[in-house]
């Protein structure tokens, strides 16, 4: 199968270089987290996003997705974003490190995320919560800190969980999801991951040495405990083990990153799709082929990471 070459040669890392300003590095526990976990660090919600916030949590208990099973919540709360705008950059903003809540525009990695907290707090009787703003502002800000940032604290810009192999794992590690990649028949990638420390120039918070000297302290880290993977050509085999609303991280061939992008699983007829907010297009989509048939063409994709949410965390 011909396979796009949109991330090959000189072009290619330039364009990655740019993107990296706008994402993560790429198109990247405890009981709920409180204030006191984030440490105040909180963007002020606008009354817009509290508005798409209070109608998603309303719809999506008005059709019993507090009452069904945590993948099926996360899938069909991840399709009610489709036509939602693809905005890069959304958590880069002025100042410290801090919890952004923006629902009019979600890149591939927040939409993840949104979809996922937003399923934990309708579960957990979210609905309730709505009656006090304030209240229910910082119930879910608390989700949304719990799987974004390292053990779900937030301390300055390192903390946040820019390698989305770390995502998995650090999840994974908190009882939050479960790395399903090597029962679905994956393998071992040892390959470095540095693009961040590489490419500093990238990010602007990496203009600070203790910020960069971090970043590598945690890339050594990831490179000395490896991750797994279920290469390109194993995904139509591992479609039967997979369910909606996994969590999927499409692997990168670019080198230093272990991510290109994220995504929802999703069944549609029969076929295994991608629910997700890609870089090339301009809103949140279902793909048009299967998720096997995207990764394999795709020139800087190789395989998938898939990570489960666990049910019975609120």
């Amino acid at each position: 199968m011909f396979k796009y070459r949109g991330l090959l040669g000189p072009v290619a890392i330039l364009l990655l270089v740019g993107a990296a300003r706008l994402w993560s590095p790429f198109e990247p526990h405890r009981p709920p987290v409180t204030e006191a976990t984030t440490g105040g660090l909180t963007q002020t919600w606008l009354d817009e996003d509290w508005g798409i916030f209070e109608q998603k949590v309303r719809w999506a208990v008005d059709a019993g997705l507090d009452t069904v099973p945590l993948h099926e919540a996360i899938a069909e709360i991840g399709r009610s974003f489709v036509g939602t705008a693809y905005v890069p950059r959304t958590l880069e903003v002025e100042g410290p490190e801090r919890v952004v809540i923006d629902f009019r525009g979600l890149d591939c990695v927040t939409f993840v995320e949104n979809a996922f907290a937003l399923a934990r707090f309708v579960r957990a009787g979210g609905i309730d919560r709505l009656a006090s703003r304030p209240d229910a502002e910082a119930a879910y800000v608390g989700l949304l800190a719990e799987i974004r940032y390292r053990d779900g604290v937030v301390d300055g810009y390192p903390s946040r969980l820019h390698y989305f192999s770390e995502w998995v794992a650090d999840n994974a590690r908190r009882g939050l999801v479960t790395d399903m990649s090597g029962e679905l028949g994956g393998e071992r990638d040892q390959e470095q991951i540095d693009f961040m420390s590489t490419h500093p120039d990238a990010y602007r918070q990496l203009a600070d040495p203790a910020n960069l000297a971090r970043v590598r302290q945690d890339e050594a880290r990831l490179n000395a405990a490896g991750r797994t993977f279920v290469p390109e050509d194993r995904i139509a085999e591992a479609a039967d083990g997979i369910q909606d609303g996994d969590i999927i991280a499409a692997t990168s061939t670019v080198a230093g990153l272990d991510v290109a992008h994220t995504g929802l699983a999703l069944w549609v007829d029969g076929t295994l799709h991608l629910l997700h907010a890609p870089l090339v297009g301009d809103s949140v989509e279902i793909s048009t082929v299967s998720l096997a048939e995207r990764i394999l063409g795709i020139e800087g994709q190789d395989g998938i990471i898939v990570a489960r949410p666990v049910e019975g965390r609120p």
